[in-house]
Formats: structure tokens, C-alpha cells, sequence
């Protein structure tokens, strides 16, 4: 493909952690142009000023919002509330356009105001994004105009429940997600809780109840249908990273094999979904540090054989898969791409 047939894409908000991931991914995309980077904090300055890691490999300025010029597709990174006040703006940029915030996730207005606390800016937009999980989305996604990436946290949590959900072979009221998070999904914004002295080695409750993704989880995998998802977050020590155990209750019982095969035909052909539950070493279930940098997400499961519960183990890097990968995936469906384009770096070993 020449330089001519390439899409031609911007990022607004590229000086955060999922800006930089996003900019790393689009500079190895071989189907990907990059005109521009917005910052209005770092305006003026090279990109590699934020991200370092990319020294050699872009020599980009970062530009402001207001100097964004037409393009083919449009990335928002940007904080949380200000895609839905701008977005009117943003579709005459570009005609298509990927929203990594939580503005446009939920098909609901009432379900945003709930959760959010605040009334949406655009409401009548809402149905127009379509929910950026491609292991769920892909039909609607493909020719689609308009993509809002998934949050990290619900990633991690929808891929290794939605078998169950999807078959209603568990009860649907008792669920329970307790995720491990690393520090990267705070965001790069200095605080009193990201301060080293406060921050190294805390294990600490951040979202005990009523955390945001919790409404991405209901919808997704509610179907439309009333369930109850008890669902809990956790900062740990580590940067990159998002580690759920989910405790689901099965309405009847079901064989290890029969768990084995509800995975295959739900995820069998899926590029970036590998199920990982091995009998021995260190490595029989999920990890989060092997995924670092990675699109995939692992899922692992153990049954308890004295009740009818079922531990799902699943991880992902929240920054690729729970950000700027999931968004380059749907990138690459929104236009007939082959799915894996600019996706396949393996991780590293050991890390």
C-alpha cells in the first residue's frame, strides 16, 4: 500500500499513557498515516517529549485542538467529558471516529446519569457509537462511523464472563468481580494518591462499590435483561496491568470439559483471546505481567468441585487491550483490515 492509499489519522490527546500507546501502535501500522497530535499542555513540543520510548520513531509536534485538520479517522484520548461537549466539532474533522473516553459507552442517558452524576451533552448520539469490544461487536463495527473503545476494567471483566452470560448458564444475581489494577489506569495527572511514598506497595481498595465500568458490565452483558454484577477494583503495586477473579454461580452443573468447550465456541477463533489453564508450573493461570504491551487477553477458570461455583481468572494490559489496542482493532475491522494489523508484538519474557 503506498502513502497515498493509507488512512490518514489524528490523535487528540496524545500526551497521556493511552495517547502514547495508541501513537506507538499507528506508527508500525502499515495501512495507518499519522497527520497529527494534539496537546494542549505540550503544544508545540515533540511528541517523544512525553514519550520517550519513542525517540527515533516519530518526529511529530504535538498541535493544538484547535489547529486539528481534516482527516480520515479521529482517535479521542482525551479526559473523560470533553468528547460529548466537543463532539459536533470532532465529525467535521473526520468522518469516522474512535473514542477511547466513557462518553459515549453507555446506550442510555439515564444509565450515563446514574452512574456519572451529571446529565450527557449529546444524548441523541448516544446509539450512534457503537460499544468497542470487537469479541462481541464485530458485525456492527464493520463499515460503522463511529466506535467508543470499552473501558479497561469492563474488558477484562465482559470477555471472561460473556460465555456464561451469553448461554444464561449461571445465576445471574450473584456474580462477584474483584479486579487488580495497576497504577497506568490513574492516568498520568500527578496526585496525593499517585505520590511514591503513598503509592509503592499499597494494596488498596479504590472502588470497593458503584465503580463507573460496572454500568459497561450490566450492559453488555445483561443483554437488555436485569442482572447484578458485585463488582470491586483494587490498586496494586504495578504499572501496567488489570487482573479480574470472577466468582459466577452455575444454575446447573456442569463438567470441567463442558467449561473447556463453552470457551472454544465462544473464543475459538478469536485472534486475540487465548484460554490459559495449564496442570502444572508457574504460569497455569492469567498474568498480567506477560501481557504488558500486548492486545491480548488470557483467560483461565477453575471449578470448585464442592460447589457449583466457578472461578474465571482473566488479564489483559489495560493500556493495550483495555485502550489503544482495542481502538486500533476496531480501526482495523472499520475497514475490512485484516484484524491483527499493527497488533502482533508477542510481549516479552522474562519482564
Amino acid at each position: 500500500m503506498s502513502v497515498v492509499d493509507k488512512i490518514k489519522v489524528s490523535i487528540a490527546g496524545g500526551s497521556g499513557y493511552a495517547g502514547g500507546e495508541l501513537l506507538r501502535l499507528l506508527l508500525s501500522h502499515p495501512r495507518a498515516e499519522i497527520a497529527q497530535v494534539s496537546s494542549e499542555s505540550q503544544t508545540g513540543k515533540f511528541v517523544f517529549k512525553a514519550h520517550p520510548n519513542l525517540r527515533k520513531r516519530a518526529q511529530l509536534q504535538f498541535s493544538s485542538l484547535k489547529e486539528l485538520r481534516p482527516c480520515d479517522v479521529l482517535f479521542l484520548c482525551l479526559p473523560h467529558g470533553q468528547a460529548m461537549e466537543r463532539i459536533a466539532e470532532f465529525k467535521k474533522i473526520a468522518p469516522r471516529i474512535v473514542d477511547l473516553s466513557a462518553d459515549f459507552r453507555l446506550n442510555r442517558e439515564s444509565e450515563y446519569r446514574e452512574w456519572y452524576h451529571k446529565p450527557h451533552a449529546c444524548p441523541e448520539l448516544l446509539r450512534d457509537f457503537v460499544y468497542g469490544i470487537p469479541e462481541l461487536h464485530r458485525e456492527e463495527m464493520k463499515g460503522a462511523r463511529f466506535v467508543s473503545s470499552a473501558g479497561c476494567n469492563a474488558t477484562v471483566t465482559i470477555l471472561g464472563l460473556y460465555p456464561f452470560f451469553k448461554r444464561r448458564l449461571l445465576e445471574t444475581d450473584k456474580t462477584v468481580v474483584e479486579v487488580k489494577v495497576g497504577s497506568s489506569e490513574g492516568g498520568n495527572s500527578p496526585g496525593p494518591s499517585s505520590h511514591h511514598p503513598e503509592r509503592s506497595g499499597a494494596v488498596r481498595s479504590f472502588m470497593p462499590t458503584g465503580h463507573r465500568h460496572c454500568a459497561e458490565i450490566i450492559q453488555e452483558l445483561g443483554s437488555g435483561e436485569p442482572i447484578q454484577v458485585h463488582f470491586s477494583v483494587t490498586s496494586i503495586e504495578m504499572v501496567r496491568g488489570a487482573l479480574a477473579t470472577c466468582h459466577l454461580f452455575l444454575k446447573e452443573k456442569l463438567e470441567e470439559k463442558d467449561i473447556w468447550k463453552l470457551y472454544r465456541e465462544a473464543y475459538g477463533k478469536e485472534p486475540f483471546i487465548r484460554i490459559v489453564k495449564e496442570s502444572d508450573g508457574i504460569h497455569r493461570y492469567p498474568e498480567p505481567k506477560l501481557l504488558a504491551g500486548t492486545n491480548y487477553c488470557d483467560i483461565g477458570f477453575v471449578k470448585d468441585e464442592k460447589s457449583n461455583r466457578v472461578v474465571v481468572i482473566s488479564a489483559i494490559d489495560n493500556l493495550v487491550k483495555g485502550a489503544a489496542g482495542q481502538a486500533v482493532q476496531a480501526f482495523n475491522i472499520m475497514h475490512g483490515f485484516d484484524e491483527t494489523e499493527g497488533l502482533e508484538f508477542p510481549g516479552l519474557h522474562p519482564i
